[in-house]
């Protein structure tokens, strides 16, 4: 009797050898970051990452998006970050917000694919004195030490940190009439027909795409036509 633990012991580590081992993957395909800096990720589902911040953002589900719809789902994602509701979101808030809700908008991190999207198998850089190793990163992949930044590589505007950009008086802490005020801006900015409504297909066709092929080349002085038309006078 006293040798049946052992054997049954031996009997169990033998039959969990025949087992492959637990790997658990992450898939950082490329968000969609929203206006206000929200981040929405892909699903298995067929809707796009974008779609469904729009059809939270569209509270009467009519198919457009007004200001003031974009303005509640501000408020919304404000109270979200708001952690100690005290009314703004402040430094800790901020960086929990850079670390932990939406890292993609840290500059230093990689651009991120979409899922299926794979990236091009480099190619030697002949022209480059130092062979490929210097250049590959921003001229085989699409990345451009002097292009898009940040949250700006899949939002709709070229703002590299959303949130942290809304602080209107620098003071290192977001107001919530800040925010709002941001909010208020950025919907100027997508709506730059002046229409008051913003639909899905129209904002789709401002998302940014990565630059293919090697050599491209970032025109000084290059206007980026996501950013919208100038305000209106006066405001």
């Amino acid at each position: 009797m006293p040798l049946v633990a052992p054997i049954i012991a031996l009997l169990m580590s033998a039959a969990a050898a025949d087992e492959p081992p637990i790997t658990v993957k992450a898939y950082p395909w490329a968000p969609f970051i929203s206006p206000m800096g929200e981040p929405f990720r892909g699903r298995a589902t067929a809707e796009s990452p974008i779609a469904r911040w729009f059809g939270q953002a569209d509270a009467n589900r009519d198919g457009v998006l007004t200001a003031d719809e974009m303005q509640a789902d501000a408020d919304r994602f404000f109270a979200k970050l708001d952690d100690n509701h005290d009314g703004q979101i402040d430094p800790q808030e901020i960086t929990t917000y850079e670390w932990e809700v939406a890292p993609d908008v840290q500059v230093n991190t990689d651009w991120k694919r979409p899922r299926g999207d794979t990236a091009p198998k480099p190619e030697p850089d002949r022209d480059h004195p130092f062979g490929d190793d210097r250049k590959r990163g921003d001229r085989y992949d699409g990345y451009r030490l002097d292009g898009l930044q940040g949250g700006a590589r899949y939002g709709l505007l070229n703002i590299p940190q959303p949130v942290a950009s809304a602080d209107a008086d620098f003071n290192r802490a977001v107001t919530l009439a800040e925010f709002r005020q941001a909010a208020s801006t950025r919907f100027k900015l997508l709506d730059s027909d002046g229409q008051g409504r913003l639909t899905l297909a129209a904002l789709e066709a401002r998302l940014p795409t990565r630059p293919k092929g090697k050599g491209e080349k970032h025109r000084k002085g290059e206007f980026d036509s996501r950013v919208g038309q100038p305000l209106p006078k006066g405001d």
